[in-house]
């Protein structure tokens, strides 16, 4: 008895990173110059992201690379925490972010929302700013 609790359970979970994981990369596909493949077994994202002219000049002016500037810029505006992908060796020219879908399942819609309206904000932002914000 004791092993089939100990399955059923374990099935439970891998369930519900698989069901948030898809769940994730679905809302970024979702959102204008993000794509993301659905995660193959780790626990983490790799969206990659298109960021405007004004963001990339933005950084630089701040002397951070833009995956780096637009990570920052989401944890003042949410509290949600990504990696830059400039650590991880990204192509030139390239913006990725990496980050987990561990939310548990009741608060993941709430992130999801939080992460789609500061992209949108982001983007809205940098498409019309000047670079000396």
């Amino acid at each position: 008895q004791e092993r089939d609790d100990y399955e059923v359970d374990r099935r439970a979970k891998l369930d519900s990173l698989k069901r948030r994981s898809q769940l994730v990369a679905d809302a970024l596909n979702a959102l204008l110059g993000v794509s993301c493949n659905r995660a193959q077994g780790a626990l983490y994202l790799f969206p990659s992201i298109e960021l405007p002219e004004n963001a990339i000049r933005a950084a630089a002016l701040r002397g951070v690379q833009p995956d780096v500037f637009y990570a920052l810029r989401m944890l003042e505006a949410t509290g949600l925490v990504v990696v830059p992908g400039s650590g991880f060796g990204q192509k030139n020219g390239t913006w990725h972010v990496r980050m987990t879908f561990l939310p548990p399942d009741d608060e993941i819609h709430s992130v999801v929302s939080r992460l789609a309206g500061f992209h949108t904000a982001f983007l809205s932002e940098f498409q019309l700013a000047s670079p000396d914000l």
